[in-house]
Parts: structure tokens; sequence; C-alpha cells
């Protein structure tokens, strides 16, 4: 009846409606309860992408136990509210890579009022097994997010959140991208990068390491001032200029200005409003950016 207590059988629709990618209002509808007792349910037990019906059965008939026989609380007492808060915070970090348990760990180490939280505290929160906690852990701090104290009066290892977490997230993320164009660039020379698989191949490695490039800070100072440089001369010649007139008007030696005119071309991204142009297949100009400017301002302009 509506404002009971949630039967077994009704956790169990409560699962079938969220695999089947029901709203928490249609839900609540079919077992004619208000939706705020289905969210607080959800929210509860492991979230919507987390929910187990027999895992929550049993967890709530523990709850009840404990608050029968006075035994120990949770140790930080999270509200409804900010329980569904770590649990939505969660699922962001899911959505973004990081592995579901992992995720789960660190919204709780992130949004405690305490230091540090310790294994039986994170078990005891987050209504898993200590394996799953251990697991977790070990992988945040192999990346870099997480970090152990150990307590100076106990046998107890404390966990922490790391200072700068979200530039360690996005060092391992940066790296994970160069690690993908690496392997690609393998790939696509090992098939050969005139095949179908070799170009495939080729065209992830080219988007992993621009991706990674644009993530680590972009290209390399060096590497991109040639390519602005380049570009600088061509818009003074005002004319085309072939690759060697190029490398006798700058000094250089031809396999620089060829290096150049390649990064001019790979990272137009960098080069705006000025991009890379080629007349014919061995001149070079330097050209606004063609999508800078929409049709109308173009035909003003002229």
């Amino acid at each position: 009846m509506p404002g009971g207590r949630l039967t077994h059988d009704d956790r169990r629709e409560i699962a079938t409606g969220l695999a089947a990618g029901l709203g928490y209002a249609e839900i609540a509808r079919q077992l004619d309860r208000p939706t705020s007792t289905i969210s607080r349910e959800i929210a509860r037990n492991g979230g919507a992408h987390g929910y187990r019906a027999d895992h929550a059965h049993y967890a709530t008939t523990s709850r009840a136990r404990r608050r029968r026989t006075g035994g120990p609380e949770p140790m930080s007492g999270l509200d409804e509210q900010i329980r569904e808060f770590v649990e939505r915070f969660a699922t962001m970090m899911v959505d973004g890579g990081l592995p579901r348990m992992a995720s789960r760990v660190l919204a709780l180490l992130y949004t405690a009022d305490a230091r540090s939280l310790t294994a039986a505290d994170l078990v005891r929160e987050l209504r898993v097994s200590p394996a799953s906690v251990s697991k977790a852990v070990g992988y945040l701090e192999n990346v870099g997010m997480v970090y152990r104290e150990p307590d100076p009066r106990r046998r107890l290892q404390h966990y922490i959140v790391a200072e700068d977490v979200w530039t360690q997230a996005w060092k391992v993320s940066a790296r994970t991208n160069l690690n993908w164009a690496e392997t690609a660039t393998e790939g696509a020379a090992l098939l050969g990068p005139d095949t179908p698989a070799g170009a495939r191949l080729t065209t992830m490695a080219d988007f992993f390491h621009r991706l990674g490039e644009d993530m680590a800070g972009g290209p390399a100072f060096e590497v991109i001032d040639d390519a602005f440089t380049t570009l600088a001369a061509l818009l003074h010649a005002a004319r085309p200029l072939t690759a060697d007139e190029l490398a006798t008007a700058l000094d250089w030696p031809p396999a620089r200005i060829t290096d150049a005119l390649a990064n001019a071309t790979k990272y137009v991204e960098y080069t705006d409003p000025v991009v890379l142009h080629q007349p014919t297949s061995d001149t070079y100009t330097a050209i606004p950016t063609p999508t800078r400017l929409t049709p109308d301002q173009l035909a003003r302009l002229s």
C-alpha cells in the first residue's frame, strides 16, 4: 500500500524498471508509491546503475536490525540527499571512463567532511565488500588520485584524495590518448598505410595524437613556432613560394621547412585565423581560415 514499507517484490519491480530504462516517476506509478520513496530507495542502494533488489532488501533489513539493537550507524551518517549526490557524482565519473567502484570511492572521499577515510569506513558507507574497496583504492593509487597514510596509533590505513587529483586525472587521460596514438601508428605500419585497415588506424592515430597533445598543453613550442614563422614569411611575400624558396629566404635546411609546412597543415587550430594553402602542387601561400568568416561577411567585404 502507498506509504508502507517496500517489500522484496517491490524492490524486484524497481530493478526491472531500471533495467528497462524507466524513470523514477514511472516506476513509482507502477508501484503506487510516491516518487520520493523510489528515488530515496535507489539512491540509498547503489544508484540507478548499481541498484540490486536482493542487496537492497538485505541492506534495508540489516539497517532496521541495527536500529532495533542499537548497533553501530554509518560513520558519517550521510543523509539521503548527500548520498544521492555522491551516487550522481560517481555516475558522472563513470560516464567519463573511470571504473564504477573507483568512481564511488573517489566521490565518497571527495565529499566527506573528514580529511581521510579508512577501508572500513568505505565498506560501511558504500555497502560493498572489502575486496571491492581494495581493488578500487588500488586503481586510484596507481593513477595518483588517492594516497594512503598509516594511522600512528592503530594498524589502519587512511585513504586521502590527492590535492591535485584532477590534474592527475587529466595527465592520466592525456597519457592514455598518446598510448592509443602510438599503438594505432604501430598497427598502421604493420598492416600498411595503403590498406583499408591501415588507413583507419592512421586516422585513429592522428586523432588521438592531436587529442593527447592538446591535453598535454599543445604541441612543443619549437614545433608550432616554425610553422608560425613559415606562415609569416608567406604573408610577407604575398605570393606563392616553393619549399626551396622558403628555405632560401629563411636560411633553413630543407628538412626544417618540410617539417614546418607539415605542422602548419597539421595544427590548423593553432595557426588560425591564418592557414596554409597550396595553389599548386609545389607552391604555398598563407590565407585566412576559410571558415572564420561567414558567407555574408565575405560578400560584404568583397
